[in-house]
């Protein structure tokens, strides 16, 4: 192909014709903008892409990228697919994360991956040059490395490799997994996301959310590039310093559309003041995707709260379903739909009953649970519940959520090294992940790796969760662990500096609702709660820290709400 050309790939089809009016605003210090149009994007993607061709790349090789959310990783990923190989973003190191955690992250990563080429932001070669060689990557290069090694040239765009992709899971149930993606499963699940928004070239998105996982890269970055809209990007530290700012790219600079998870609601809601959102107007705000964990709807209404005196319309609220292994959506609410919750009863979920509360039922001994609507199949998906013998269920019963259709992947590069029960197998994906359907809609209930059974009924950390926040407790301070510890149930609930009355809220709750389980409540320092990108608790990791005796904190004896102090660890005596 001619360096003008593009492949017949829609991934790419604008580096073709791109526009100079719109593009992607990155954030810049104080509230200022760095704005790149499609144009210049295209032109830097070209050149990088004529150094990833001198430097050997070609279709079906890997490159690893580690750049921050800026013109260059853009650029990069594109770069790397116009080249027919398979980009796979790795996040940066942040300043106040566990190098050594850190450290091993990466290696599994770039050992999963074997990238041909690994490019990194300049700044941070001293850091990850040492893993590169440790984890056996043959070159590391800048993207201004690459773009001199290319000269004046511009790449041209080669036919698409078999992947355009390899994104890794978020690592919540065990080692993260690299998930291989070819063109058409990334292509149609692009496309189906804009079918479901009904995006256009003059709908804007905005999104705080990492550029290097499924939420982030393929709804907030890939999605908007592709349908050429313009796109406000800012990194997740400055939404935690102030989200504000966000707010105000939908309030004042016209965003219409944006994903996040439950935690970013609540944080909203929790950290902007009212006053804040002076002059903002929000009317023209279409769409706020909401996933990635177990959704509160007193989070949603908070939100609302806020956001509604300033034009805001709740039926922008839609609560999806998705995985990396589905490349990303797999369910969401249709546009001008309203948000649904229905009555859970947790004393019903057992094998083959029917969990969802009748109107006219007698309630039971336990109060019933709301569990929001996560919209209905996106088009050409097709999801059904399952029991444990592989068998669909009836409406309202509770099983594994199982997934078919054109954007499942096409497998792991590192199968068989993770503790996982989700799996892919002839584009069929059993994600391990239980819910139930109700008239149309998907409700999930969490991971099957994070519940157990006790006295014949599944109990859900998720549960757990929601009832003991539920009084106020912040959601980001408080995880509840499940397993078995010397053949005992066992439920562990964490809490990062824990306020008197949390723990006592906690012990009555847990006692009640996992009743026949030993448990154990652990007031631990601030950080002690490991969390993937989108925030969900690695419930894994901290339940090995806890058998292991590594877990931080002073562990709680819930009958006599005494204290045991230890230095290094808890012990669950």
């Amino acid at each position: 192909m001619t360096a003008g050309a593009t492949s017949g790939s829609p991934l790419l089809s604008w580096l073709e014709r791109p526009r100079s009016d719109r593009g992607v605003h990155f954030a810049a210090a104080g509230d200022d903008w760095d704005f790149r149009s499609y144009a210049e994007l295209a032109d830097r993607t070209r050149a990088i892409l004529a150094g990833l061709t001198a430097a050997g790349v070609g279709p079906g090789d890997v490159v690893s990228v580690v750049e921050p959310a800026g013109p260059d990783f853009v650029a990069t990923l594109f770069a790397a697919m116009a080249a027919g190989a398979a980009p796979s973003p790795i996040a940066p190191p942040l300043t106040f994360q566990d190098r050594d955690v850190y450290r091993e992250h990466v290696l599994g990563l770039l050992r999963a991956a074997a990238p041909r080429v690994l490019v990194c932001a300049q700044r941070l070669t001293a850091t990850i040059g040492p893993l590169a060689t440790a984890a056996g990557v043959p070159r590391v290069l800048s993207a201004e490395e690459l773009v001199s090694a290319g000269g004046d040239a511009r790449g041209a765009v080669v036919e698409p490799g078999p992947l355009a992709l390899l994104q890794f899971t978020s690592g919540s149930s065990g080692r993260a997994r690299g998930v291989r993606v070819p063109h058409a499963a990334l292509a149609a699940n692009v496309a189906a996301i804009r079918r479901w928004l009904a995006m256009t070239p003059d709908d804007p998105t905005a999104s705080w959310l990492p550029v290097h996982h499924d939420m982030g890269l393929i709804g907030c970055l890939v999605t908007p590039v592709v349908n050429t809209s313009d796109l406000w990007l800012m990194p997740s530290e400055e939404f935690v310093r102030d989200p504000a700012r966000y707010l105000r790219c939908f309030g004042r600079h016209g965003a219409r559309l944006t994903s996040m998870p439950n935690f970013g609601l609540e944080y909203i809601a929790r950290r902007v003041r009212p006053t804040a959102l002076d002059g903002m107007d929000f009317s023209a705000w279409r769409a706020v995707i909401v996933g990635a964990e177990r959704i509160d709807v007193d989070a949603l209404r908070r939100f609302c709260d806020l956001l509604v005196p300033h034009g805001f319309d709740p039926r922008a609220l839609l609560p999806a379903y998705g995985l990396a292994e589905a490349t990303l959506a797999v369910t969401g609410l249709p546009l001008d739909e309203l948000y649904r919750a229905v009555d859970l009863r947790p004393d019903r979920l057992r094998p083959g009953a029917r969990v969802v509360a009748g109107p006219d039922e007698p309630a039971g001994d336990e109060p019933t649970q709301p569990v929001v609507g996560c919209g209905r199949p996106l088009a050409g998906v097709a999801v059904r519940i399952l029991d444990a013998d592989g068998a669909p269920v009836p409406d309202g019963v509770v099983g594994e959520i199982e997934v078919r259709g054109p954007a499942v992947a096409q497998g792991y590069v590192n199968d068989g090294e993770s503790a996982s029960q989700t799996a892919l197998d002839g584009g069929v994906l059993r994600t391990a992940d239980a819910g139930f359907l109700h008239e149309g809609q998907l409700h999930v209930l969490g991971r099957l790796g994070d519940s157990m059974k006790v006295r014949g009924r599944a109990v859900f950390a998720e549960d757990l969760e929601w009832a003991v926040c539920r009084p106020g407790v912040p959601a980001q301070r408080m995880a509840a662990l499940l397993g078995h510890r010397a053949g005992a149930a066992t439920v562990v609930a964490v809490f990062e500096q824990a306020r008197p009355e949390w723990l006592a809220q906690a012990s009555q709750e847990l006692r009640r609702r996992a009743e026949g389980a030993q448990v154990v409540i652990v007031d631990a320092p601030r950080g002690t709660i490991a969390r993937t990108s989108s925030g969900k608790p690695r419930r894994r990791q901290m339940w090995q820290a806890f058998v292991d005796d590594r877990l931080p904190g002073t562990v709680v004896t819930p009958t006599a709400g005494q204290r045991q102090q230890t230095t290094e660890h808890t012990t669950a005596s």
